[in-house]
């Protein structure tokens, strides 16, 4: 799987997993404050606790995903500028002659 398909199904995944994680965080304190029984709420705390840092991990992933496809296309780029640079002049030293270039400050 590519850098680029693994960062477009992460990032969506780990918002919505984090923004389910909230909300499941959001009805375990419903449920301790109409007073249902404390395993009942700490359990649903924790559930909400596993799927907002699971969320954030997916999340953080992505993001990584997305700085190394940033990383590469910068890197390919100036990979390409500095073998146009190269290659211009490897190119313009062929055609010029044995001649020394005179110097710009020197006037005859």
């Amino acid at each position: 799987m590519s850098t680029r398909t693994k960062w477009m199904i992460l990032a969506p995944l780990g918002l919505l997993l984090f923004s389910f994680g909230l909300t499941v965080l959001s009805e375990a304190a419903h449920q301790r404050r109409i007073g249902e029984p404390t395993q009942v709420w700490v359990v649903l705390g924790l559930y909400s606790l596993a799927l907002i840092n699971g969320g954030l991990i997916m999340f953080g992933e992505a993001l990584r995903f997305r700085i190394l496809l940033d990383v590469r296309r910068e890197t390919r780029r100036s990979m390409r500028q500095l073998l146009r640079k190269v290659n211009l002049k490897a190119a313009s030293g062929k055609h010029k002659s044995g001649k020394k270039a005179k110097s710009p400050t020197k006037t005859d």
